[in-house]
């Protein structure tokens, strides 16, 4: 009955270790294999396999990545970055811009999204300025999953709570709860990795970025791409304003981005080639591996009332289960025993804050964790388990104190 779980443990452990033998091991293979194990040894049957593939998140992963990968290739991209960055003088600014700028990003176009294009741009600012890989790498991963705890937009998870609660104006739900503790999180985040990579933070300046040349004609495809996604994400926030629901799905705002790259530039099957189908493989795996081990019953077996009640027993709960079946299937059976069980708003603020801080402290704690290291690996860098926990198990206490103890005052 727990074969599953089995199979969860020995992936945890081998995206650990990721070396067998002679072989070093990606991600995306690991979870692919515990996927086909899954599925060989009958522990779901491959009807439950195809539907626990939730195809709203690919279709707006793959969107993404399209445009994502549009923007780098454009170098419109490297353009923005120059732009932000140059005004970053020494290794603090640099640091601070990339958690507060991505981090506030992430709460307007969704954390996933900033992962896409978030991770080519550290990793050459890192280049520029002789600066850690690692470091931009985790500054980036956290500002993605910090700053989107304060949007209902900000990550699926956030999404789920806001419709399914039926908040009349979740935007300014969120914003009362939530983006004071954000804001003070993304300010421990700065000070926890400042100790950890203290010798980055030598004093020295920096000289502007230099100009790079791009592709003109798709730099203006990815502009209208950009718009498209802002517009909609407006059109969604007026609509949440007005009847608490959204007006177009993520999958379709995704889409709909991706479409003046996919019809229009003569460089589209490039493109196409050049996304990063290893990561969408991963989610795929990760949706079958859950959902085999979400049908054995051992996590819903582990609920009591208080859990459902506390806001620090939810905010802890929520950060370690979601390490192991995923916040965002995490919080879909979560939230209705929450609301069953007769709580307020500061339970359902605690579920959204908990289930995303929780890709704070392992990488499998968040999808953008995964897309992040996914990208740098590609480009030859990357973060290990080990070096992503150092630094996330400290700030994830952390940042669980003040959510809680901000929640106690407001709720």
């Amino acid at each position: 009955m727990y074969i599953p779980l089995i199979i969860l443990a020995a992936v945890f452990l081998l995206i650990a270790v990721r070396q067998v033998g002679r072989f070093n091991l990606k991600i995306w293979q690991i979870m692919l294999g515990g996927a086909v194990v899954v599925l060989v040894t009958g522990q779901i049957s491959p009807l439950d396999a195809a539907l626990a593939i939730n195809i709203d998140v690919m279709l707006f992963l793959f969107g993404m990545f399209i445009v994502g990968e549009a923007l780098v290739a454009s170098g419109y991209l490297a353009e923005i970055g120059r732009r932000f960055f140059s005004r970053a003088k020494n290794p603090d600014q640099i640091v601070l811009f990339i958690l507060f700028g991505m981090g506030i990003g992430s709460a307007v176009l969704m954390n996933d999204t900033l992962a896409v294009i978030g991770t080519p741009l550290v990793l050459a600012l890192a280049a520029d300025r002789k600066m850690s890989q690692k470091l931009l790498l985790l500054a980036l991963a956290i500002a993605i999953t910090t700053g989107s705890v304060m949007s209902p937009i900000g990550n699926p998870q956030n999404l789920l709570v806001a419709i399914n609660a039926g908040m009349v104006s979740p935007f300014v739900t969120f914003a009362v709860y939530l983006a004071i503790p954000t804001l003070a999180s993304l300010i421990a985040a700065y000070a926890i990795l400042r100790w950890f990579y203290r010798e980055e933070f030598t004093a020295r300046k920096y000289a502007s970025l230099p100009s790079m040349p791009g592709d003109e004609r798709l730099t203006l495809l990815v502009k209208i791409s950009l718009s498209i996604i802002l517009l909609l994400a407006a059109a969604n926030v007026i609509a949440s304003r007005c009847r608490g629901s959204m007006l177009v799905t993520l999958p379709l705002i995704a889409i709909a981005a991706a479409l003046p790259v996919l019809l229009f530039s003569h460089r589209r099957f490039g493109i196409l080639k050049s996304i990063d189908w290893c990561t969408l493989v991963f989610f795929a795996a990760m949706f079958v591996l859950m959902e085999s081990v979400w049908q054995t019953g051992f996590f819903q077996s582990i609920v009591d009332g208080a859990m459902l009640s506390s806001v620090p027993l939810l905010l802890g709960t929520s950060v370690i289960v979601s390490q192991f079946i995923s916040n965002v299937p995490f919080v879909a059976l979560f939230q209705p025993l929450v609301m069953q069980a007769g709580t307020g708003t500061a339970q359902l603020m605690a579920l959204a804050a908990g289930s995303t801080l929780a890709g704070n402290l392992t990488i499998l704690g968040a999808a953008s964790n995964v897309i992040i290291i996914q990208n740098a690996e590609k480009q030859g860098a990357t973060l290990t388990f080990f070096e992503f926990i150092k630094v996330g198990l400290p700030l994830t206490i952390v940042q669980v104190i003040i959510f809680a103890g901000w929640l106690a005052v407001v709720g």
